[in-house]
Order: structure tokens, then sequence, then C-alpha cells
């Protein structure tokens, strides 16, 4: 094709397509003009760093030495835009001068716009039209992944190096032994941002001065460059297993809660851990419930079907994505990687205008993703946007938390008129009280009050000397130890007034001889019953005329025992360092006994 004048358009400047043209003789000029326009937004784009402004000054002076070969002539036209106008213009403004020069001039105007060129023959203006290429080619970093690679990591001077193996166990892989030079790195960057621009499923996320985010296909690009690094360096990370809800194992419980009620998620984990693989098996298990699914990235990483949309926060802003998700009411929203104070507010707000949402946040920890949310929305609100904390290690749900809001008094304190609003975290499987939410003064406090393991060696020998001072009101008694200076005692009804005390003088004495702190509450015959569905000890009984012994052997030795006739208690003792148990035969326990095993009752000992 031979052309006397050819005007090219920013599109094809930046695919290289007419240098290739011209050098494989499929378009012939006489001149080639460009506007001022092009050379001053290219170079604009340039100086802040941006690829395609580098690409189409590359372009350009490929298509001046070019020149030299093939005999043609360039030449700038146009009045040269002042700084204001370039930061302010747009590419319609631009493509508006080109179509202008080449009308002008009766020039052939090149361009892949399909836009640019259908306007361009409405003027009368002849136009040569390229489809930019849509089809995937295999670029150069491809070729340092396998079907087990979760990541690639290059940087010029060194080696590069690969992640293998799946979250929570991989292996840090060198690829070879001789280190990536500049031009390497620097050549790959430019062939994934080219690719990016033209295929269908690449977008380039983010481009900032240093650097480069670009999702392409499966995978998630992060270029850097100097001067934000020290040098060049290319890390690309692609999921290794697509997974279904199902290859989770989730509990039936977990399945209920996920399809019926939880609306405020939280998919938490440490990086690499498997998070966001996690959120695309949620969002896939929505949809396939008849659910409208949308997600909001930065980047757009998710491999998801084509019913979902994914909606990049990075080439918006918060109020859009805020807006658009109100109009198209989704059933629920993936937010992958919340990480700063806008996202979190954003995700709250969502909750909170009735939208069901899943977060994705960074945590070595549950409760952490819980903590991330304080002070960022009042406390009071938090159950309201959070119900359901789901913690990812090594790929599988680790741990599930509950969320909801109480009025308590907090763990720790004893003090009834220091109940407050309370946010409690339960263990979602086991419904284990775990952590408490509190305000504390003007600070918010996380305290951790799960169940201790074992009883601190002073509350034994408090719950011993508790014990014995009841002894003189009763023998039928519990005694609970809630922390070292204060316990909770149990007690037949009957018992209650004589043990507290006329003004409550008795209860007074006995806690200021202990030097603790004791509430007295009834004993009901279902603690007892609890106690006798638990296994008896077994044991050996013998009686004379003196004394009444139950034989338990050496092991059971200074152990604390209750003793039951059928359901009823009758009386608490200490084995024996020889592990015997032994009764006044003339006592009024022993003859209890003896009655009970005349009528058929059945003699219990069971550990306290």
């Amino acid at each position: 094709m031979e052309i006397e004048k050819l005007v090219p358009d920013t599109s094809v400047i930046i695919e290289g397509l007419v240098s290739e043209r011209l050098a494989s003789k499929k378009i012939k000029v006489k001149s080639i003009l460009f506007h001022e326009a092009v050379i001053a937004e290219l170079e604009h784009q340039a100086n802040l760093n941006k690829t395609i402004g580098l690409k189409g000054l590359e372009e350009i002076n490929r298509i001046q030495v070019l020149s030299k070969e093939l005999d043609f002539e360039i030449i700038f036209r146009g009045r040269r835009p002042t700084p204001v106008e370039i930061k302010h213009s747009s590419i319609g403004e631009i493509d508006a001068l080109i179509r202008e020069l080449a009308h002008d001039e009766g020039a052939t105007l090149f361009t892949g716009d399909s836009i640019q060129a259908k306007v361009a023959s409405i003027m009368g203006v002849e136009v040569i039209f390229e489809q930019l290429r849509i089809e995937k080619k295999v670029l150069k970093f491809d070729k340092f992944f396998d079907e087990i690679t979760m990541s690639v990591h290059l940087r010029e001077n060194v080696e590069p190096f690969a992640k293998r193996g799946v979250p929570g166990k991989w292996d840090f892989v060198q690829l070879r032994k001789k280190p990536l030079t500049r031009e390497e790195i620097e050549e790959m960057a430019k062939e994934i941002t080219d690719e990016a621009t033209i295929r269908t499923d690449g977008f380039i996320e983010i481009e900032r001065r240093g650097s480069t985010i670009v999702q392409l296909g499966n995978n998630r690009i992060v270029i850097t460059r100097p001067p934000l690094s020290d040098g060049w360096e290319i890390t690309a990370v692609r999921p290794v297993k697509i997974l279904e809800m199902e290859d989770y194992n989730p509990s039936e419980k977990l399945q209920a809660r996920l399809a019926s009620q939880a609306e405020g998620i939280l998919i938490a984990g440490a990086p690499g851990m498997g998070k966001s693989t996690f959120a695309q098996a949620l969002a896939k298990f929505y949809a396939r419930t008849g659910k409208i699914v949308k997600t909001v990235e930065a980047p757009r990483d998710l491999v998801l079907p084509e019913s979902i949309t994914q909606y990049a926060i990075s080439h918006g802003s918060a109020q859009e994505i805020h807006d658009i998700l109100l109009l198209s009411r989704p059933d629920y929203t993936i937010f992958d990687e919340m990480r700063n104070t806008p996202d979190f507010k954003l995700f709250a707000d969502l909750r909170l205008a009735g939208i069901g949402l899943a977060g994705v946040v960074h945590a070595t920890t549950p409760i952490d993703a819980i903590q991330r949310f304080v002070g960022r929305i009042e406390l009071g609100v938090i159950p309201h946007v959070i119900d359901t904390v789901i913690f990812i290690k090594n790929g599988f749900v680790n741990k599930v938390l509950n969320l909801r809001m109480t009025v308590k008094v907090p763990a720790g304190m004893f003090e009834a008129d220091l109940a407050r609003p309370v946010v409690v975290v339960e263990d979602f499987e086991t419904g284990k009280l775990e952590f408490e939410l509190y305000s504390y003064g003007e600070e918010t406090v996380v305290i951790p009050v799960a169940a201790k393991t074992g009883v601190s060696p002073a509350a034994k020998l408090a719950t011993k000397s508790v014990q014995e001072a009841l002894r003189e009101y009763t023998r039928d008694s519990r005694v609970e130890m809630v922390s070292d200076n204060k316990a909770v005692v149990y007690v037949p009804e009957k018992h209650i007034a004589k043990i507290i005390g006329k003004g409550g003088s008795n209860i007074e004495r006995l806690e200021k001889r202990l030097g603790i702190s004791i509430d007295v509450k009834e004993l009901t015959s279902s603690d007892h019953q609890e106690k006798t569905k638990l296994r008896g000890l077994n044991f050996d009984m013998s009686m004379d005329d003196h004394r009444m012994v139950f034989k338990l052997g050496g092991k059971h030795s200074n152990k604390d025992l209750e003793i039951y006739l059928d359901e009823n208690f009758l009386f608490s003792a200490k084995v024996g360092k020889d592990g015997k148990i032994k009764l006044n035969r003339d006592s009024e326990l022993a003859d209890a006994i003896v009655d009970g095993i005349n009528s058929g009752q059945e003699i219990k000992l069971v550990e306290k």
C-alpha cells in the first residue's frame, strides 16, 4: 500500500504498529506527519515514568531510524500545547487534533481505535484501521512458571527465584544460575504492559512513577523501578489451584451460617495463606445458590465466572463503588484486600446499608482481624458490621469466630455496677467465649477470656480453705474459684441464710478470715445429677465395729472426692496417703451409708 502522507494516532504509535508495517513493507510512505500534541502527551507520560509514554517515544525513535533506511520524510505539525493544556487534556481532544491534521493535509489516518476511524470517515478522511491483536501469546516470564509455581520473583543482577508448592507448604527455588540483567527485566516489563493494553483479560490496574500493577489473565504482576526501588524488579503471582467451597470440608453448622445468616464476614490470614483462594470459592458458592455476586478488588486478581462482575477500586473512587453497589443491589459483595482506613470505612458503610459483604484482610491471628476495625468505627457498631471471622491458615479454615453484643460485667470484674456494653467473641463451632471488647476509660480494650487449662496452686489452696470453713454450716457444698481472690460457693438453699448471717455478719467474717470475696448461691439438684452422671471410681469397702473404710489405692492419694448415694450427695472427703477414706462407724454418715446399702442404693465416689 503506497501512501503519500500518513498521520498515525496514539493507539498505533503505542502498540508499535507503524514501524512494524513499514519494516515489513506492508505500507510505503513518502512522509509521516506527527502532531506536536502527540509528542507532548507522550513526553508528559514518559516523564511520569508511565509505560505508554516510554513505549510511544521508543516507537517514534524506531520510525526515525526507518526513515533513513526507507527514504521517507518525518514532519511535525501543529502547535505544541502548554503544560496546563497537557495536564488537563483528554485522549479524545488529542484524537480530534490528529483528525484535523489528517483532514487539513489531505493525509491518510492510521489508527487502531474503531471510534476514531468512524469519526474520521464521517469527516471524509482516508483511514487505515488496524484491529489491535487480542489473542494471547506466551510471554518471556511465563517460562518461569509450572503447574505448582505460586509466584516468580525477578530482580536485576539476581538469579530468578520462585515459590513452588501450596499455601503454607512451599519451597523457595532458584530457577537458573545466571543473574538477570536490567535489559532482560525491562524487556519483560515492556512485554507485560504491551499485552495488558491489548488483551481483553489484561488491565494496567495502577501506574505510578516508580511502579506498575498489572492483571494479565490469572497473573497479578507488580513491576517496580528506580527511583522507587533501587533496581528493576518483577513479582508475578498466580493461583496454583482453583478450589470450590466443598474442598474446604466446612462443617454443616458453618455451611448453614454462610448460606443463611452470615452477612458481615471477614476472611483473615497471614500473607500467602490462601485468603483470596477461599474468597474465590465463597463467591462461586454464593453464585451457585442463585445470589447476585460482585467483587471490589485492587487489583482485580480473583478468577471467577463471567456472571460475577469485578470492580477495580483503583480505577474509581470509594464514593463511585458505594453508589454502584447501592443502585445495583447485589446479594453479596467480596471486598478483596482491605488495606487502609478508607477501605474499612467503605466496608462498614456498605454493610450498614444492608449489603452482604465478605472482606479479605491480613492478620496473624483471628482476633487481629477484628482489632483492625477498632478505632476506625465505633465499638458498638462492630458486631453490626462483622458477625463472622473465618481465619485461613496453610490453605484451610483454621478457626471461625462469632461476634455479638451484650451488656454484662466484663470478665475479671466483679461489681455489678461495672456492667457495660461488651462485644463478645466466641468460637463459632463450640460457643466457647474467647475474647471481650469493651470501653475502659477512653480506650477500647481487647481482653482474652479463654478458660484456663488448669487451676493455679493459689486457687487450689483457697478452695480447700473455703470448704473447710463452710463445714461448720454444711457438709453439702461446692466451691468455684473464679479468680485467685474471689470464690462462688454453692450450698443447699436451707443453709444460705445461716452462712450469710444477720446483716451479712457471718459471710463478712469468713471473707476477712480467708482474705477473699465470697458469693453464696443455691446448690441445685442438677449440680449433683451432673456429677452422678460421671463414672464413679473403683473401690473396695470394709466395715467393722469401729470403722467404715473405702479402699481406692495409692494412685488416688490426697484426691478430693464426693460421695453419693444414687443421686443424693452425702459428703466430701480427702483420700489419705494410704489410698483410703475412713469413717467412724458410730457417725451419722456411716449410718446413712448402711441404711442406703440395705435399701438397694448405689454408693458412688466421684472426683471433684
